[in-house]
């Protein structure tokens, strides 16, 4: 540090003599008045000057450079030391990495020594091991030996043993070959029963079928003696114009809106009350309303229609009502009780969905049997249509003609063999009727031949069907 303090002590006393040289030199020619390259005195004068400041400054820089060796290279070679300094910090991080890598590489290699060393343990442990075994191995080895002289003795008698065995063994054969004749003659046997058995079940599902029919027809031909009966009653007491439950007026609508309802409730009970004035009093203009019900049914009816969904509505008689009825022919008070059913019109069936079948049997048939036969399928029809919520008893079989049953019961005829009638869904058929359905005959599950299909239905909203 002290030859950095006498280096610029040198320097700015050498700086102060050459300016005082200069400053002297650019007196006295200043004035000799000289003149250098034709120049004036006073430039020439100034020229000096500037000289006099380079010498100062080159002979600064000569004795800082002569006597600084890390001056020189600061100055001329800062960039290169730069560089320089740059590549070795790059390289000092990637020895760092290197380092870093290595260090892992160690610890993994240290860790694979530790599990080298224990898997070594465990080998020289199994060697051990196996060492042991094979001794003990060679022991038994020697035992073997021992017993093979005895062994060899067993095996000639062995191989007597097996000479009688397989003599034994062929008499077997022998007897198995038999036993699989007998087991082949046993499983034919027990083939024709199966099939004997699957006839018999067809025969009891047939059977089971016509039962089903027959207790349709008898459930139906009940209730047909007990509306006979009712009817037997009020002969007895006099003519009937209206019996208990029986349906005075079917109709079938639907509504938008409450007034639409309204209407089509008035124009069905003004309907209805004429029909029954017609039929109690055959002959009388009755003008009046006679057909008793309370308003609150009413009510509750137009709340059902106006929700706009097509509904089936029935008008019953809730008693007995003779020809001549006093209360009527009076003139008096409403005295004829009815009530209101109203059901939702849905599909109940859809087309080719079965309702009914019959069997035929025992062929030839007579043109009597047939038409037993039909008016049983017919008559199971409309009781499981009732059954199922139909309200209509109108029944219609293919296109509701005459000679389209008797061309299919002809046909029946002239098949000579076993079938089943069946009545099939010809349309959706929904809860107002009418029941539209063919005639099918089967035999083991296919079709031979059917009615003809019906014609279109026609639309129903809002048509009525009275008792007459």
């Amino acid at each position: 540090m002290v030859s950095g303090y006498v280096l610029i002590l040198a320097v700015l006393m050498l700086g102060g003599v050459i300016a005082t040289l200069g400053d002297r030199i650019g007196m006295r020619v200043g004035k000799a008045r000289l003149s250098l390259f034709n120049l004036r005195p006073r430039q020439t004068a100034t020229v000096v000057s500037i000289a006099t400041g380079g010498v100062i400054s080159a002979s600064t820089l000569a004795i800082l450079f002569g006597v600084s060796s890390q001056l020189r290279t600061g100055v001329f070679e800062l960039g290169k030391i730069q560089a320089d300094l740059a590549t070795a910090e790059a390289e000092l991080a990637q020895a760092m990495d290197t380092q870093e890598s290595v260090e892992a590489d160690l610890a993994s290699a240290s860790e694979e020594r530790q599990l080298a060393l224990s898997r070594l343990q465990d080998i020289n442990q199994s060697l051990n091991q196996a060492v042991a075994q094979q001794e003990q191995t060679e022991a038994q080895l020697r035992t073997t030996v021992d017993q093979l002289d005895t062994v060899s003795k067993q095996a000639a008698a062995l191989q007597q043993s097996t000479d009688d065995l397989r003599v034994q063994r062929d008499r077997l054969l022998q007897q198995q070959a038999t036993i699989s004749s007998q087991i082949a003659q046993r499983d034919r046997a027990i083939t024709e029963l199966d099939r004997q058995i699957a006839a018999r079940d067809q025969q009891i599902t047939q059977r089971e079928q016509l039962l089903a029919s027959l207790e349709a027809q008898q459930d139906f031909l009940e209730q047909q003696v007990a509306d006979l009966q009712n009817q037997f009653q009020g002969l007895f007491r006099g003519n009937i114009a209206l019996n208990r439950n029986q349906e005075i007026l079917v109709g079938q609508g639907r509504a938008e809106t409450r007034e639409e309802a309204e209407d089509f409730v008035d124009s069905f009970l003004f309907e209805a009350n004429r029909l029954v004035a017609r039929a109690i009093a055959p002959g009388a203009v009755i003008d009046q309303q006679i057909l008793l019900i309370s308003n609150r049914e009413v009510d509750a009816l137009v709340d059902r229609l106006a929700t706009g969904e097509d509904y089936v509505v029935r008008l019953l008689s809730a008693a007995n009502y003779i020809t001549g009825e006093p209360c009527v022919l009076k003139r008096g008070e409403p005295c004829v009780q009815v009530f209101i059913d109203s059901t939702p019109n849905e599909q109940i069936y859809a087309p080719g969905e079965r309702l009914a079948t019959v069997i035929l049997e025992s062929p030839p048939f007579n043109e009597r049997q047939l038409v037993e036969r039909l008016n049983l399928l017919l008559a199971a029809t409309q009781f499981r249509a009732r059954q199922d919520g139909v309200v209509s008893d109108t029944l219609q079989v293919g296109d509701n003609r005459p000679e389209t049953i008797l061309t299919f019961l002809e046909a029946v005829q002239q098949s000579g063999q076993a079938l089943d009638l069946q009545a099939i869904a010809a349309t959706d058929i929904f809860t107002a009727g009418p029941v539209q359905i063919q005639l099918v005959a089967t035999r083991d599950g296919r079709i031979l031949f059917r009615t003809n299909e019906p014609e279109p239905p026609l639309g129903r909203n809002g048509d009525l069907q009275n008792i007459e």
